[in-house]
């Protein structure tokens, strides 16, 4: 009969650990399963991770969150992409648009027919048959229609939120669920001697906590995964090099766009993200290229309105643990590994660990198969966003500083440059092994910097030039109507805002 992990201790609290006992007080037994979460007021969380991809919407609905009522206390607004900026040379712009380009024809991918009308002589963009990248230009909203046959069911979104009051969101959340939370430090780590399994936490006023299962939250500290167990660290600068952040926020001046903007820098890039209450501004960059008093001035420089706080510096490697999972412990957020967020995945990644771990729970026969298949699908996820990620620097013609002319020779995997060759040679695109990113994605950096596929798949040749014009041309009327009858962002979310509960708890 399997035996029942009774105990559940997380260390550190932030997003990474309230997303993680909201979730595990949501499926675990409360009759038979003790949940604890230790937290010291005294330690700061990275907190400016404020922009998500739409898996985030799944998680909320895993957990019955209202959307009505989680818009209004984490001051959310919409997202339908990311507009990149300065990317391929200085002075160019693109959408990376979530939802999809087009409609497939003749069982053939859309962008195949988009690259044949492309090479006969028409020059329309293909942001012209996304939904989600022209109502993200008109800057307007609504929420996707459930009829299939509705144009609005293409749409797909995100959001922007305040990450430290959606841990606070999530903390309600799992408190009136039965989490406990301890307010303190830990100042000690007792193990088994015979296994080595973490079995008890010593706190900073003396007082102890048992445990069976431990998930470490603490941060780049890596607490328990790395200062107590030694999982080791896989450093992957050598293909991102940026190794430090500043972030600050500032007023609005402006209606939230729906959309997120990052704007290559000259040795890195600058984030900004609209919410209801203030835009979040950060800049990522390589020490190696800048310094951060440069950095901190290029961040200043261009805010939008007034600084609304003093600037928060971080300093991180890019990487991921050997082993998120080891023994008795599991690493979830940034003690299990970090990519910057150029494509909003950090969140993402809390919540591909916390569904691997629910998919994997242990008892106490402690599975060692599905420990390491844990870490596996762990490893694989994070691999290929961090490919993704390599092709935004790689994928460019600027030279203009010595950055810039570096990712020319940056290493890249294997399967990034097949991926690139096979994309960029007919328009071809495979997901492979739990892969995030669509082909959407892969094309919109592609031929948004410069690299659009040369050629395309003879099976768009099925379709007269007539019949594919008249495609065309509808397909972009629908989108266009579509778009103009939908409201502005801002009357869009004013509206919802104004039917949401009065109470901000779940």
């Amino acid at each position: 009969m399997t035996e029942r992990i009774k105990s559940v201790v997380i260390v550190g609290g932030g997003t990474a650990g309230w997303m993680t006992a909201a979730a595990l007080s949501r499926y675990l037994p409360s009759d038979s399963t003790k949940i604890t979460l230790i937290e010291s007021e005294d330690i700061g969380t990275v907190g400016v991770g404020e922009a998500t991809i739409p898996q985030i919407a799944t998680f909320n609905r895993m957990l019955s969150i209202d959307e009505r009522e989680f818009v209004r206390a984490t001051k959310a607004t919409f997202k339908l992409g990311i507009e990149f900026r300065d990317w391929g040379e200085k002075g160019d712009h693109y959408f990376h648009p979530f939802g999809t380009y087009g409609w497939d024809l003749e069982g053939t991918e859309f962008h195949h027919f988009w690259r044949r009308a492309q090479m006969a002589g028409d020059d329309t963009p293909i942001d012209a048959y996304c939904l989600n990248a022209a109502v993200a230009s008109a800057g307007r909203f609504a929420l996707p229609d459930g009829n299939p046959r509705s144009p609005l069911s293409k749409l797909a979104y995100a959001y922007h939120f305040d990450a430290l009051l959606y841990a606070k969101f999530l903390r309600r959340y799992a408190e009136a669920r039965g989490v406990e939370r301890w307010e303190g430090c830990v100042q000690s780590v007792k193990q088994d001697s015979k296994t080595g399994f973490v079995g008890q936490l010593g706190l900073d006023d003396g007082r102890e906590i048992s445990g069976e299962l431990f998930i470490d939250c603490t941060g780049f500290v890596g607490l328990l995964i790395e200062k107590t167990l030694g999982a080791g660290y896989d450093d992957w600068t050598d293909m991102l090099p940026m190794d430090r952040a500043v972030a600050v926020p500032c007023a609005r001046v402006e209606p939230p766009k729906p959309y997120t903007i990052a704007t290559a820098d000259e040795a890195g890039w600058r984030w900004r993200i609209p919410l209801q209450h203030r835009t979040g501004n950060g800049h990522v960059y390589s020490s190696s290229y800048t310094d951060d008093e440069k950095a901190l001035q290029s961040l200043l420089e261009n805010l939008d309105g007034e600084p609304l706080a003093d600037p928060r510096q971080l300093r991180f490697t890019t990487g991921i643990r050997r082993k998120f999972w080891d023994k008795n412990v599991v690493a979830i957020g940034l003690s299990g590994g970090f990519l910057e967020p150029l494509e909003s995945t950090s969140i993402h990644m809390i919540q591909t660990a916390i569904a691997k771990l629910l998919a994997l729970y242990p008892d106490r026969d402690w599975s060692e198969v599905d420990r390491d298949e844990y870490n596996r699908l762990l490893k694989v996820t994070f691999t290929h966003i961090r490919d993704f990620i390599v092709l935004h620097y790689v994928a460019t013609d600027r030279k203009d500083t010595a950055f810039w002319r570096d990712r020319q020779h940056v290493p890249v995997s294997e399967t990034l440059q097949r991926k690139m060759d096979l994309l960029q040679g007919a328009g071809r695109f495979f997901r492979y092994e739990d892969e995030l990113f669509s082909v959407t994605s892969w094309l919109a950096v592609m031929q948004g910097q410069g690299r659009a596929p040369q050629r395309y798949n003879p099976m768009a040749d099925s379709l007269s030039d007539m019949n594919l014009s008249r495609s065309l041309a509808d397909m972009r009327k629908v989108i266009d109507q579509t778009t103009a009858s939908l409201p502005t962002h801002d009357d869009f979310l004013q509206r919802f805002m104004a039917s949401a509960p009065a109470g901000a708890h779940a």
